[in-house]
């Protein structure tokens, strides 16, 4: 069914204006538009709302991301609304507004777009216009950049009452196209959805114009010598050995995933003067500070301070932060609020390095990080023409620690099993590697793809969904420099590594008399040398992280059956195999647990059968090469071929929070090969 056009046009509207960081935040800011529809039970003519509903994203926004109301209903709560002391019941009420079924959860601006007098409204957190709402004489600033068709409306809470201020103030300035609201960003009308968009840019680009042309050049003070921006490539190594260790500190109360940035706003930002007090200050609006919490976590030692008194003095700062969190909490929790959800920085600040951020995926740590910046922009912007005046404390508090708040957290679907665990799976560009990298993303992980060919990771990785999900390196085991970047790689992507699964590998079938020297040594290269390498890097991370950690060997049933012309392939499963008890006899004191996955020989979509091992083996078998997975298949206790996907069945299962008390184990997958049978 075709949407409704006023619908249809508010939501061109919203993308448009969502697709440019400069009009507002991800998932920040609502915009409604009001028609007349019938109405199915009477026949006649009913006006109705649509606005975009709760936790909805402007950029990406879609028909069910919307309310729809009855007007004459929410305009109706006026006369009932109890006052400011029960404001957050009217968000109950507007469900009795909602018009027909299916759509999305009223939100709390709700109220703003239904009662201001006119058919389109929009609602946005521009950097500019925030910079103007924060600053400590915002109302004057709004003024002279402005005239009358801008008005001010002072900080309020979002709510009812918020709604009941913007329409009055609209109704007492008809010249007016908008208003900026103290502390929190902009609010534009127009009567056609075109006006609307183009009050709501006139807003936002007036205010970038007035900020650069009054503005000071150097609103965050002098660059403070030894606080300067390292060179790239030493920046990111600095990144890349502090990023397990931040994330530690992160997640002592709950396991998170990172994200760094260090783009030129939070370079700059971090190397100037004034940082440390504007960041002490906090961020102000309410979108900002629910991502960021109210303030950082800033290191205050330059770049070039040894790596060992960095971590040393960041554990001094993290301990004063959670003491000051518990007792921010302390000195504004009542009885009714929501427990601490916990006393972690989302934001580390480096200085000469950049930014760590924070949360429960991937996505939402990326996003704690933009809002971050934006809340730099914010403070540039308000300082370059007066001085950066967020909401104070205990207002913050009462956002943070909302109960409509944590109803939202309530709503929200419970996490994978996976979730929080960033995986490395080499050899993932294909066959078993790619079937686990699948089998992982969808049961909540972020993946590193790792493969020596660059193309088939890459595909991997957007299969997976794209950076958020997944990421592709190209590595070859066989090389040290580059198991190292290839960590330092997910580290700067995902803030750590919790997963390690050693799947690489290629197949040398050939009798003893024909086995070389060199096909010995490559062998051996690549899957017993190889997994050593890979799982020693593994260990370094994991254990700097100290959230504990598994590492999956994918070995083969070959690691204990003695089969024909294999000497080389089987020795280094067996191998393999070894690691596998030797290293969980050694890391299970840090929580790291190490197991094996036994496969017989999967065929289909496999890249080393398909490479010509297939071939070999099935000439020792005297069979045709397309008849080798029937054959394999006939001679286990189960007569079923083993495919990629049930190795991934085995690696989640050994990985995904039920066998929490078992390591030095492997799995047999081989459809029951008795020779094969572990004692």
């Amino acid at each position: 069914m075709a949407p409704h056009p006023e619908a249809a046009a508010l939501l061109e509207r919203s993308h448009r204006l969502g697709a440019d960081p400069r009009n507002t935040n991800y998932a920040g800011g609502n915009t409604s538009a009001k028609g007349t529809a019938p109405d199915p039970v009477t026949g006649g003519d009913v006006e109705l709302m649509w606005v975009k509903g709760s936790g909805g994203d402007l950029g990406t926004l879609t028909g069910q991301g919307l309310a729809v109301l009855r007007l004459d209903r929410l305009r109706a709560l006026k006369d009932v609304y109890p006052g400011d002391e029960h404001e957050d019941e009217m968000v109950a009420a507007f469900d009795y507004c909602l018009h027909g079924k299916g759509g999305a959860a009223p939100s709390i601006d709700t109220a703003m777009h239904g009662l201001v007098d006119a058919a389109h409204v929009d609602h946005l957190h521009p950097d500019s216009g925030t910079a103007l709402a924060c600053a400590a004489d915002g109302e004057k600033l709004t003024a002279e950049c402005f005239g009358d068709s801008v008005a001010w409306v002072p900080w309020r809470r979002p709510g009812f009452r918020l709604g009941l201020d913007i329409a009055a103030v609209k109704e007492a300035n008809p010249q007016a196209i908008g208003c900026v609201l103290g502390g929190h960003g902009i609010t534009a009308w127009g009567a056609t959805s075109e006006e609307c968009e183009r009050n709501s840019l006139r807003i936002i680009r007036t205010a970038e114009s007035f900020l650069a042309e009054r503005g000071r050049p150097d609103p965050f003070g002098p660059v403070v010598d030894g606080y300067e921006p390292l060179p790239e490539a030493g920046r990111r190594a600095r990144a890349a050995a502090l990023a397990p260790h931040v994330r530690a500190l992160a997640s002592r109360d709950r396991p998170q995933v990172g994200h760094f940035d260090d783009t030129a706003p939070v370079l700059d930002f971090v190397s100037r003067a004034e940082h440390p007090r504007l960041a002490a200050l906090g961020t102000s609006c309410p979108d900002h500070f629910l991502r960021t919490k109210v303030r950082p976590l800033v290191l205050d030692l330059p770049p070039t301070a040894p790596l060992d008194v960095t971590l040393a003095r960041l554990e001094e700062l993290h301990a004063a932060y959670r003491e000051e969190y518990a007792a921010y909490y302390d000195r504004h929790a009542t009885a009714d609020s929501p427990a601490m959800r916990g006393a972690d920085p989302a934001i580390v600040l480096v200085p000469g390095v950049g930014m760590f951020s924070f949360g429960k995926d991937k996505q939402t740590a990326r996003v704690a990080g933009e809002f971050y910046v934006n809340a730099i922009n914010v403070m540039r912007g308000a300082e370059a023409v007066s001085s950066y005046r967020p909401i104070d404390e205990a207002e913050k508090f009462r956002i943070e620690y909302w109960e409509l708040e944590e109803a939202k957290l309530r709503r929200l679907p419970a996490p994978e099993p996976l979730a929080t665990r960033v995986a490395l799976v080499t050899g993932a560009g294909s066959g078993i590697g790619r079937a686990i990298a699948h089998r992982l993303a969808a049961e909540g992980a972020c993946v590193v793809v790792a493969d020596i060919d660059a193309r088939n990771a890459e595909a991997v990785a957007e299969a997976l969904g794209g950076p958020d999900k997944a990421m592709a390196v190209t590595v070859d085991v066989t090389s040290e420099e580059q198991i190292t970047k290839a960590f330092e790689e997910a580290l700067l992507a995902f803030g750590g590594v919790d997963l390690v699964v050693n799947n690489a590998g290629i197949s040398l079938s050939k009798p003893l008399l024909e086995t070389t020297a060199h096909d010995w040594d490559v062998q051996h290269a690549v899957m017993a040398r190889g997994s050593f390498l890979v799982s020693r890097e593994a260990a370094r991370v994991m254990r700097a992280q100290g959230l504990g950690g598994d590492i999956i060997y994918i070995t083969s049933k070959n690691a204990v059956f003695a089969g024909p012309d294999n000497i080389a392939y089987s020795a280094t499963k067996a191998d393999q195999a070894h690691q596998v008890r030797l290293l969980a006899a050694e890391l299970g004191e840090h929580g790291i647990r190490i197991n094996g996955v036994n496969p017989d020989g999967v065929v289909r979509g496999s890249g080393i059968f398909a490479g010509g091992w297939g071939a070999q083996r099935a000439a020792t078998y005297g069979i045709e090469e397309d008849k080798l997975g029937e054959f394999y298949a006939q001679r286990t206790l189960l007569k079923r071929e083993v495919l990629p996907e049930h190795v991934a069945n085995a690696v989640f299962a050994l990985t995904g929070g039920d066998l929490t008390h078992t390591t030095g184990l492997h799995i047999p997958v081989d459809a029951g090969v008795a020779a094969a049978f572990l004692r």
